[in-house]
């Protein structure tokens, strides 16, 4: 019989932070890097220091990246999460303007940094998913993968992910003709023909291909 292979420890990084005294330990994630439309949002999350040192609550052992999630279960989970006084949760929207002002990495960088700055008192350390982000306003571990890796990251990859698509779904209703509530931005072959068709909307992001116009040639052959 083969051994029973035993599943990853998703607070490892957390119980790594507790054993250097660190007490206050954020997860963070963004959603909505790549549409052609709407908001970045990002998330920050706290989770209780029990969870962390008993195990996960049975209800939320089945938290994970909000992508390998269905929308009925990042909702559930969304319920569950921003319901518990003891889970701290913070979030961030950077819409399309600015987007188009700073680029989008450093957008994303900007929600991250502003949904840290609303949990007070302040974090003490963060895990953040992806690589390192430079300009983060806390002491950092960047986990490649980490909505997968870690519970804190992945209920900020929740959090994060149902707040942009509610906010698509409102856009929905402004802008029907898009299919927001469908693509929720993302450039799928219905929403790149309604592009083509009626151009860009308010919330579009200008400076995203092919809503971004190709500079002329200074000097054509």
């Amino acid at each position: 019989m083969p051994p029973r292979v035993q599943p990853s420890d998703r607070f490892q990084f957390e119980r790594d932070c507790l054993a250097r005294g660190l007490t206050r330990v954020a997860g963070v994630d963004e959603a909505g890097r790549g549409p052609l439309a709407g908001p970045v949002v990002a998330a920050a999350v706290i989770l209780p220091g029990t969870w962390i040192r008993e195990g996960m609550p049975a209800d939320l052992r089945d938290l994970n990246d909000s992508k390998q999630l269905t929308e009925q279960q990042r909702e559930q989970f969304f319920h569950r999460l921003t319901g518990d006084a003891q889970v701290e949760c913070a979030i961030a929207t950077i819409e399309a303007g600015i987007i188009d002002t700073i680029n989008i990495l450093q957008a994303t960088h900007r929600g991250m940094n502003e949904a840290l700055a609303k949990l007070k008192p302040r974090p003490e350390h963060a895990l953040v998913d992806g690589t390192r982000v430079r300009s983060l306003i806390l002491p950092q571990t960047p986990l490649v993968k980490g909505d997968g890796r870690s519970y804190s990251i992945a209920a900020a990859s929740v959090l994060a992910k149902v707040t942009r698509d509610r906010w698509m779904r409102e856009a929905d209703a402004r802008w029907p003709e898009y299919g927001f509530a469908q693509h929720k931005g993302y450039p799928t072959p219905d929403h790149l023909a309604v592009l083509a068709r009626l151009g860009p909307c308010p919330i579009h992001r200008r400076s995203f291909a092919p809503i971004r116009k190709p500079e002329p040639e200074l000097f054509p052959s």
